[in-house]
């Protein structure tokens, strides 16, 4: 049986797959801090947002410098308030090409809900798809 954290992960994992921002933020803390590898600031995707507004803001920008994501979370780990998620997402340029590209979330929880969410990745294989 999961637990309360890692169930409230797969509730905005699942808002992803479905496209559905308030089920994306339904596990976040209004005060969440959404945290990106600082080397695709280029594209407007590094860095860290604050709040549920600067994960929309976020979420919004994405179809811009991208033709499509699908994420694939495939084991959670769990210790104490942290929960590290290991996965897979599929990801689309906008010139239509698309690779599989490993990623882990590290997540910060309390309460229940995501105080932080961080995006770990090779930005360089993430920013070569991007180009091509």
């Amino acid at each position: 049986m999961a637990s309360v954290n890692i169930e409230a992960i797969r509730r905005s994992y699942a808002g992803f797959r479905d496209r559905d921002v308030e089920g994306i933020l339904s596990a976040m803390h209004p005060d969440v801090e959404w945290v990106h590898p600082a080397g695709m600031a280029a594209h407007g995707l590094g860095g860290t947002k604050h709040g549920h507004s600067g994960i929309k803001e976020f979420l919004a920008h994405v179809p811009t410098v991208l033709g499509g994501m699908r994420l694939e979370p495939r084991e959670f780990i769990e210790q104490g308030d942290r929960v590290v998620v290991f996965g897979t997402r599929e990801v689309t340029s906008l010139r239509g090409t698309t690779a599989s590209l490993d990623f882990v979330h590290s997540w910060t929880m309390r309460d229940g809900r995501a105080t932080r969410m961080e995006d770990i990745f090779d930005t360089v294989a993430f920013q070569q798809l991007m180009e091509s």
